[in-house]
């Protein structure tokens, strides 16, 4: 079988820094010079004295009480410095007009130094899981300031294996790119020390930390192994991340590098992006002349004392790397203090060796991260699910690639590397830490040599190793879908079934109205129609919606030019349907910008015009409504949409009813929404259904046909889904039409291409699933 990689567009295994202001106890009164008059204040007691000494000023930072002040950690380092510098036998007595100041405190009691503010960034991809944290360190009394120092001295990462502090070197965590990083001391961190066998990483880019097994780090000699341009071309962090590794390996090895020189004609970023260019190519090349000695660190970096500062790394150019800022918090009065999470790259692992142990159970761990903090139950597979793993679940379950594949791993939603079913039907992948982990040693690897290889959800067997499949899994996936609202609404206003004899032909406003969907389900269904009124921008669109509907659809052009005189005018209006552009929101574009920029504003378009189109006080009439969008979207964004339209939206996917799949979520009051999707007699279910004479389709269900020409390929090996006169083909237009539910050459108007056609179909929706929906609203309006 086939594997192919994956890449995550961001990092969230991050650790917060600390911010605010610092503790700083108060500093012992100096007394008079000898010689001096007068006498020094509360020599006779201070607790006699009418000016009683203030207490000293304690001030606690939420989330960090570890902190140091600067002008503290400046006394700790020079005292340092000085004892290093003189032997301690040999050391004169201190006079009285000498400092005096307090020996290291010891290891364990030491407080993190301040950082600079761009390592207090929150993580921007709220999709990935949040792995289980390292606890706190214990806090221990530092009133023992004069004690010998003892841990300072301990050297450490002494375990023989290699990569000692200051070396720069590559990094892997699950589900991520091989990082630039550099080790640094336990201390940096303020975190307790690093267990053998690991180190502490400081990564380029962000600065984060976190701990990494030394299996998982390769010298930055590695180049051409761990570099990979992909990443580099798609994302802003990696490239910064090249850009600062680099900016140091050559300030190491003595390497000079010549920028294009600033001009009107040439913008800085640009010449950055040479400037990383030579850099990239010297690394390719094996650091030439001095080889990976040149990238050894000086030996004053190897002090684990040293304050070194990331911004002290940073040339004034990679400003040019920065990605967009993310959008900053809602502050509310009572601000949670913030938990700082740091990534034990081992912690699944080791949690997992204690369920074979019979030690813990594995509904009480996270299969995705290995987080003991479970809301719930993994919808496919024995074990639990943290919410961060939900949320990721709901995300990138319906995700798809352009091979047809899920973009993630289906135990996980995360991982680079996965192995893809090669059952022709099964669209699902699954990462090979997690076969590793939960199957076994080795599996993955096994899997990778057979061929075809049915994944865990296809095999006969419902266990293999860990990984045991649910036996009711379609529906507690349904479920999981269903009840996935961290939002309570009130019910929608139930109206009763309007007798026979006073239904009235409906009047609909279609926002977003692509091909005339809902009037063709109106007219299948038997409901009159008295007026449509359709808002669309596509030239294509409208002009099919004019001809095979013989100019019963009133366009009115761009839904932003639609004001509350013109519903009036046009209105009342029974049902408002509408689904804004996806592009915007959907995950699956990395470019997106979400519900408030670009066309994910438009959905605040069908909301005005909701509430312009409602029934008035006192006005007792039905009136329903629905909005449709995409599944892959950010749960930040469903979670808006539901708090403006007041109601979670329903899930449903169009394979039930259809021969290809299409999963979209429905907000909307019409009755009966949440009931089961049943397939009719008309309903073409297989692929083969849908093609015309003398083909032969090779897959049972297609993949989600979108506007893109390659979404017609199926399988990992990007088959066309039709076989004909001894020969692959792809789908014909009047196929896709069937596929969709719509009459045969519905699109075929005004001598449209083959490609302008799919698009018009890939944006429009199911036929099927909209009769579903539309069904009762036979029982409110008039049929024919």
């Amino acid at each position: 079988m086939k594997k192919k990689t994956r890449y995550h567009w961001s990092r969230w295994f991050s650790r917060k820094q600390p911010c605010g202001n610092s503790t700083q106890s108060n500093s012992q009164e100096a007394g008079l010079p000898a010689g001096g008059r007068g006498r020094l204040r509360g020599g006779v007691g201070w607790e006699i004295s009418l000016r009683q000494r203030p207490m000293p000023r304690i001030t606690f930072q939420a989330g960090d009480p570890y902190y140091i002040s600067k002008r503290t950690r400046e006394e700790w380092l020079a005292k340092w410095k000085m004892e290093v510098s003189t032997p301690a036998l040999s050391q004169p007595p201190q006079t009285q007009s000498q400092p005096s100041l307090p020996p290291p405190p010891p290891q364990q009691h030491q407080p993190p130094p301040q950082l600079p503010q761009q390592q207090q960034q929150q993580p921007t991809d709220p999709a990935s899981p949040t792995v289980a944290t390292t606890p706190e360190p214990v806090a221990i009394g530092g009133g023992d300031k004069a004690s010998p120092k003892s841990a300072d001295t301990e050297p450490e990462y002494e375990d023989g294996r290699g990569f000692g502090i200051g070396e720069l070197v590559w990094g892997k965590l699950r589900g991520f790119s091989w990082w630039p990083g550099r080790i640094v001391s336990w201390w940096m961190t303020g975190r307790s020390r690093a267990a053998e066998g690991t180190r502490w990483v400081m990564w380029f880019g962000d600065g984060k930390f976190s701990v990494v097994c030394v299996e998982k780090l390769m010298p930055l000699s590695s180049f051409n192994n761990a570099f990979h341009q992909p990443t580099y071309n798609k994302q802003p962090m990696y490239k910064k991340a090249i850009y600062e590794v680099l900016q140091m390996a050559s300030s190491r090895a003595g390497k000079a590098f010549i920028a294009c020189p600033d001009s009107d004609e040439t913008e800085t970023s640009k010449s950055v992006e040479m400037l990383n260019k030579q850099m990239i190519d010297w690394a390719m090349t094996g650091f030439q002349p001095t080889g990976p000695k040149g990238l050894e660190p000086p030996e004053e970096e190897r002090n684990p004392y040293k304050e070194v500062y990331p911004e002290m790394w940073v040339e004034p150019e990679a400003a040019a790397y920065t990605p967009p800022p993310a959008k900053k918090p809602r502050k509310s009065t009572a601000e949670k203090p913030k938990v700082k999470d740091i990534i034990d790259e081992r912690t699944r692992e080791r949690l997992v060796h204690e369920v074979r142990q019979k030690c813990r159970s594995l509904e009480d761990i996270c299969i995705s991260c290995g987080s003991l903090n479970v809301s719930l139950e993994h919808p496919l597979f024995a074990g639990g699910m943290c919410q961060s793993c939900k949320n990721c679940f709901l995300e990138c379950a319906y995700q798809y690639d352009d091979d047809g594949y899920q973009s993630y791993c289906t135990i996980c939603c995360g991982g680079r590397e996965v192995l893809m079913c090669g059952n022709n039907n099964c669209c699902r992948c699954f990462c090979v830490e997690c076969v590793d982990l939960l199957v076994g040693q080795g599996a993955a690897h096994a899997a990778i040599k057979e061929d075809p290889w049915n994944c865990y959800m296809c095999g006969q067997k419902n266990a293999f190793g860990l990984l045991e499949r649910r036996s009711d899994w379609p529906s507690r996936l349904q479920h999981f879908f269903a009840n996935n609202h961290d939002q309570d609404f009130e019910s929608p206003k139930l109206y009763p079934p309007v007798m026979v004899e006073k239904r009235k032909p409906i009047r609909v406003l279609s926002l977003f109205d692509g091909i005339a969907t809902g009037l063709l389900v109106l007219k299948e269904l038997g409901i009159q129609v008295d007026r449509y009124v359709a808002s669309e921008v596509c030239e294509d669109s409208i002009t099919v919606g004019i001809v095979r509907h013989q100019g019963r659809i009133m366009y009115v052009g761009d839904v932003r030019n639609v004001t509350r005189k013109h519903i009036q005018e046009w209105g009342p209006f029974d049902l408002i349907i509408g689904g804004s552009p996806c592009n915007d929101l959907s995950i699956v574009n990395p470019a997106r910008k979400g519900l408030y920029e670009g066309t994910g504003r438009l959905f605040f378009e069908f909301y005005r015009l909701l509430h312009e189109a409602r029934p008035k006080d006192g006005e007792d009439r039905p009136f329903f409504w629905l909005f449709e969008n995409v599944v892959a979207m950010g749960v930040s964004d469903k979670r808006d949409i539901s708090r403006f339209l007041e109601c979670n939206p329903v899930m449903i996917d169009a394979k039930e009813v259809s021969a290809a799949h299409r999963a979209r979520y429905f907000w909307g009051n019409l009755p009966g929404m949440n009931r089961p999707l049943t397939a009719t007699c008309t309903d073409r279910l297989d692929l083969q259904d849908c093609l015309e004479h003398g083909r032969t389709a090779k897959f049972g269900k297609v993949r989600t046909i979108t506007t893109r020409s390659n979404s017609i390929k199926q399988g990992k090996d990007q088959h066309f889904p039709v076989f004909m006169n001894e020969k692959e083909d792809i789908l014909w237009c009047t196929e896709m039409e069937r596929v969709f539910g719509f009459p045969v050459h519905y699109t075929d108007v005004s001598n449209m291409s083959r490609l302008a056609r799919q698009r018009l179909l890939g944006r429009s929706w199911s036929v099927p699933v909209i009769r579903h929906l539309f069904a009762p609203l036979k029982d409110y309006f008039a049929c024919v």
